[in-house]
């Protein structure tokens, strides 16, 4: 076996993947922390928004002084593009149970002068330490196994707008979503799909930030194309997913004005639901 093939064998471990490297963050000095965002979480030429999630949750989580996010709240006020940023974090507040903090993302326009690209407000606390109780009417979204569903390699072409990301996941659509990739939606505004990262490293609170903001936009399966930028996105993390591929169900129910919300389901290997989202995002009519 080569060295390149028994490198792609080995699964990589939370902690020692390309997801971890590209969202370390270095401690300048409390509360400030440098980064260079990684072109190859772009979609066209804008950086991922779950990948910046993730990049300012990894801060709050050293700056905190619990680490698991239980809920975190994203204004996202201009492009971010591949390159250096500075991430600056407050404390709000600390607790016995939950710790408040709020991050704000930096890159220097051509004149020098700084812009903030993204602005969050987080509580973070213990996920091992919550009860295992569950009442709920949730349920797993009704996905075909793996096998049978599509990614970007089954595509004869480019999926629009997938651009690097697409290198760096694995994503497996119900083809009852796809029908857009055909050039015939459904118009339901649905999406779901399997999701894990292309590297083989199981989910952990952090990666779910980045699960819930990784599928093709919904307005493509309302008939739409091009860039759907997010405007605000919420993310609540329920508990520690279990090893394995997630399965994440995106559902639209209003465009209107130029806008529609996505409200995101991430359920693990465990038929738990492990994290809920809802954003709001622009759209380009026309």
């Amino acid at each position: 076996m080569s060295e390149a093939a028994s490198a792609a064998a080995r699964q990589a471990m939370i902690g020692d993947s390309e997801f971890d490297r590209d969202t370390a963050v270095i401690r300048r000095e409390p509360g400030v922390y440098d980064i260079d965002l990684s072109a190859g979480w772009t979609i066209i030429n804008a950086v991922n928004g779950g990948y910046l999630l993730a990049v300012l949750g990894r801060a709050l989580a050293d700056a905190l002084p619990h680490a698991d996010p239980f809920t975190v709240s994203a204004h996202y006020l201009t492009a971010s593009q591949p390159g250096p940023a500075v991430v600056r974090t407050d404390v709000v507040r600390t607790g016995r149970t939950l710790s408040t903090g709020q991050a704000s993302l930096f890159q220097y326009a051509e004149d020098g002068t700084e812009v903030e690209r993204i602005r969050v407000l987080a509580s973070y606390g213990d996920l091992d330490s919550l009860p295992d109780d569950v009442r709920t009417t949730a349920k797993p979204p009704e996905i075909p196994p793996i096998e049978q569903c599509f990614g970007a390699d089954d595509s004869p072409a480019p999926v629009p707008g997938s651009s690097a990301i697409a290198d760096r996941l694995m994503l497996k659509l119900d083809p009852a979503t796809l029908g857009w990739a055909l050039g015939q939606p459904s118009g339901k505004g649905e999406m779901r799909s399997w999701f894990g990262l292309a590297d083989g490293r199981d989910p952990d609170p952090l990666s779910l930030l980045l699960a819930v903001d990784a599928l093709p936009p919904t307005a493509f399966e309302l008939g739409l194309s091009g860039w759907v930028p997010t405007v605000e996105l919420t993310v609540h993390v329920r508990c520690r997913p279990a090893p394995g591929p997630l399965r994440v169900a995106i559902t639209t129910r209003n465009l209107a004005g130029g806008f529609l919300e996505e409200d995101a389901e991430v359920w693990d290997s465990a038929d738990r639901l492990v994290a809920q989202s809802r954003q709001l995002a622009r759209v380009r009519l026309g």
